[in-house]
């Protein structure tokens, strides 16, 4: 912790200029007000001294000076920051792997299952401005829609630009897996995290999402899983010789392999039925990775203007006493 001056109303300090130039106008005005005696000779004078009310006269001046000063001061509202900073770890870089295929058109969500997984993944973002992050997707096959950044508004343009389709349908695990590891194997972040997403089974792809998980261990990454899909059934839009309609399909998921691939790297597994637990999700996830950062952040201003305001007063108090007491002449 440590103190330290500042001013709320800096400009005010330019005032504190006026002081020379009083003492210019002083001695100006004394010297202009002074009368002259020509005399033949000082040395009648030669025994005559400058007593103590000779000094006090000139100081009260002074003490007027110190006393504009101080008031000037106390214009500038001087404060005093108490603050403390304890940082311990330099950042998490994170990846956000994320599904696109078909079935990710699930309308178990609201408006369907890519949309809401978008939504909180910008609300996710938001609330981590330090983080550098990047995002995955995959589908059939896996490729990196933005490579890790702190240009979060560029992020989140990538994000609302995902659609179904951008890629072969299927559900390439593995490979969306092993894409994000690799954008992050070379990370010098503290702590080094993926967040899988995925409603579906490893089906394409031409790497096994356990050796992907295998290698993610091996470079420190830590691996969050998250199924999306009610239990049971789920409204999919279907294209049929009518046009599109909806039909109620089961909601298949690789529970046993998400649960597997979070917990061999040290993660965790979630299940999203609704938009409020995906939400609940990421929230959870923001806590835990928030706790590995440990950073402490505490500022607080106090205002210190009134002792300035009370030193004015009292040598104002004190310049008066002098004149109209100690200086003051009787007839």
């Amino acid at each position: 912790m440590f103190k330290h001056l500042t001013f709320g109303n800096p400009g005010f300090l330019f005032l504190l200029l006026i002081i020379p130039a009083l003492v210019v106008w002083y001695f100006y005005r004394k010297r202009k007000n002074s009368a002259d005696l020509l005399v033949s000779s000082l040395e009648g004078f030669d025994t005559v001294g400058r007593n103590l009310k000779f000094y006090v006269n000139h100081g009260l001046y002074v003490l007027r000076l110190l006393a504009i000063a101080a008031l000037i001061i106390a214009l500038a509202r001087p404060q005093t920051s108490l603050s403390r900073q304890d940082i311990s770890v330099e950042g998490i870089d994170l990846i956000i792997a994320l599904d696109v295929s078909g079935s990710m058109k699930a309308q178990d969500f609201r408006p369907d299952r890519l949309e809401a997984a978008k939504d909180v993944a910008i609300e996710f973002i938001d609330g981590r401005p330090a983080d550098r992050i990047g995002l995955v997707i995959f589908s059939g096959e896996a490729f990196t829609q933005c490579p890790l950044t702190t240009d979060h508004a560029v992020l989140k343009n990538l994000f609302r630009d995902i659609h179904n389709g951008m890629i072969d349908d299927g559900t390439a695990l593995g490979d969306g897996l092993a894409t994000a590891v690799n954008r992050l194997r070379g990370s010098k972040a503290v702590s080094k995290v993926i967040i899988l997403l995925t409603d579906g089974v490893n089906n394409m792809g031409s790497l096994d999402p356990r050796s992907a998980s295998e290698i993610a261990k091996l470079y420190g990454i830590r691996i969050y899983t998250v199924g999306i899909g009610t239990i049971g059934q789920a409204p999919i839009p279907v294209q049929t010789p009518f046009g599109v309609q909806t039909q109620m399909m089961k909601v298949d998921l690789d529970e046993s392999l998400l649960m597997e691939i979070a917990r061999s790297t040290d993660g965790k597994y979630f299940r999203a039925t609704n938009n409020a637990k995906l939400r609940a999700i990421y929230k959870e996830i923001d806590k835990m990775e928030k706790s590995k950062i440990d950073v402490t952040e505490f500022r607080k201003k106090k205002e210190e203007f009134l002792p300035f305001v009370l030193v004015a007063f009292i040598l104002l108090g004190i310049e008066v006493l002098l004149r109209y007491l100690y200086l003051k002449n009787i007839p």
